[in-house]
């Protein structure tokens, strides 16, 4: 799944709304940028012939299938209304899962395109570059202990995905750390 944000002419929401209803593609936001103002100077023939214009801003967020997310982004880069000289971009993010808000049950882009009812944990990928070694290590034991007893850890423990096994262990010792914590005993080794 794609999630994508972009700048528009305000003026040209209604044509580019149409066109992606056309495609079955849901706007999930549209907000008015009121303090952003592109000013362009446009020259005429009269006396004292120019005249200042501004461009009025909204931006848009959707989502949508990496099917059509291409087509999305061509509607959208055509139908923008910005100027050329405006310097302007279209942001895409990959979206790893949706999920419902009544159910809290996540979805992920192929489970939603295949038919059958096959009940596939969605994983969680872990930005490893951002962690110590010893967190590295850690994150991988815990990912191979997940994938080993994911179906146990579902239905005795209601545990449905890597990131809920993760916020388990640590909320299941946190009490027994506070204990020991708070009855510190102290070990002295003899030294000879």
């Amino acid at each position: 799944m794609k999630k994508i944000e972009a700048i528009i002419n305000r003026k040209n929401y209604p044509s580019i709304r149409e066109k992606l209803d056309a495609l079955g593609i849901d706007i999930i936001d549209k907000r008015n940028l009121e303090d952003s103002r592109f000013t362009s100077q446009s020259k005429g023939s009269r006396v004292g012939g120019s005249a200042v214009r501004s461009t009025m801003l909204a931006k848009i967020e959707l989502a949508m299938s990496d099917k059509v997310a291409r087509e999305v982004v061509d509607i959208i880069s055509k139908n923008s209304g910005l100027p050329k000289s405006i310097p302007s971009k279209i942001f895409v993010f990959d979206m790893q899962e949706t999920i419902d808000l009544n159910t809290l049950k996540g979805e992920s882009e192929t489970e939603a395109e295949s038919e059958e009812e096959v009940s596939v944990t969605p994983r969680f990928v872990t930005k490893r570059n951002r962690l110590v070694p010893l967190q590295k290590r850690t994150l991988y034991k815990l990912e191979q202990y997940y994938d080993k007893h994911s179906e146990v850890l579902e239905s005795d423990y209601r545990i449905r995905s890597f990131s809920d096994f993760v916020n388990y262990c640590i909320m299941k010792y946190l009490p027994t750390l506070d204990k020991q914590l708070k009855n510190q005993t102290i070990l002295y080794e003899d030294v000879l």
